[in-house]
């Protein structure tokens, strides 16, 4: 279990990327949802011990992990938004000496391990190819190989699908899924369908807050009867936006279709419609217009 208490952090040009964070996430796949800017990369940086906190407190399991980051790593996973590779150096020996440095020593432990991720991230027939030359897929693949490393009992993704094709995506989820069954895995993402797809807890976060928590399906529930949607002319979009509390809007063929969250019937020819994940997102950070219209 990962406890995280009060957590703020304040960077030195006045951005509270963190504001009174508090989660308990257990094992399993947990999904953090928020737009870009939302706090969620300086919370995976602080949980990851890469950054510290201003105040607050972050436990796993019994591990104090602002006092004792060097225990937490032992047990960390890591896939950051980037990471680095060496240009010429193969995925399989790259492994090799990312498995060096994590403490395995014993060369036949180590060819073990290696080959065995390989397989498991689908890579052992590239595996001679440099990193650099992979494909944005294959880097996210060879990204949760080095992150399974020494057996983590914490993993950390950090937007991890963003740029991949449909294919890579799937097979990343599923991935992704496998890992998930004994650990604790927190899937950082902007992206809706990746956490309705992998994820039965989640949280949202917007302007460094959690700002809803729960299970994808009792938060979409909460919405039931709330959420109606109309097709209209883009023109007649700023005095829907005056009457109606419109939590989306998309462009399709030529006009805009708007959801907007109500009580009860809006009249003026909307249908109701079944909420999915997406309007429970979209609503919940609707409160600032700005991001709404992004939507």
């Amino acid at each position: 279990m990962l406890e995280i208490s009060n957590l703020s952090k304040t960077y030195g040009n006045g951005v509270r990327a963190l504001d009174n964070v508090s989660l308990s996430i257990p094992k399993g796949m947990f999904g953090l949802l928020g737009p870009n800017g939302a706090g969620k990369s300086t919370l995976m940086r602080t949980i990851s011990t890469l950054q510290n906190a201003d105040k607050g407190s972050i436990t796993f399991n019994d591990i104090d992990v602002l006092k004792e980051p060097r225990e937490l790593r032992r047990q960390l996973g890591y896939l950051p938004q980037d990471f680095g590779v060496y240009p010429r150096m193969s995925a399989r020996a790259m492994l090799d000496h990312l498995a060096l440095l994590k403490g395995i020593s014993n060369a036949k432990d180590r060819k073990r391990v290696v080959e065995g991720l390989l397989e498991q991230t689908n890579l052992a027939k590239v595996a001679k190819k440099a990193v650099a030359s992979y494909s944005g897929g294959m880097r996210q693949r060879f990204g949760i190989a080095q992150a399974l490393i020494g057996d983590p009992q914490l993993i950390i993704v950090d937007e991890p699908t963003a740029g991949l094709d449909p294919e890579e995506r799937n097979r990343f989820h599923n991935l992704l899924s496998e890992i998930g069954e004994n650990v604790v895995v927190i899937l950082s993402t902007h992206i809706v369908e990746d956490v309705a797809d992998l994820c039965p807890l989640m949280a949202i976060m917007n302007r460094g807050q959690i700002v809803a928590e729960g299970s994808p399906a009792a938060l979409i529930s909460s919405l039931d009867g709330k959420v109606w949607s109309k097709r209209i002319a883009k023109a007649d979009l700023p005095a829907h936006r005056s009457r109606h509390r419109v939590i989306s809007t998309r462009l399709t063929q030529g006009e805009v279709l708007i959801h907007v969250l109500a009580d009860a019937h809006p009249g003026d020819g909307f249908e109701s419609v079944n909420p999915d994940l997406e309007d429970v997102y979209f609503a919940t950070i609707s409160a600032d217009p700005a991001e709404a219209d992004a939507a």
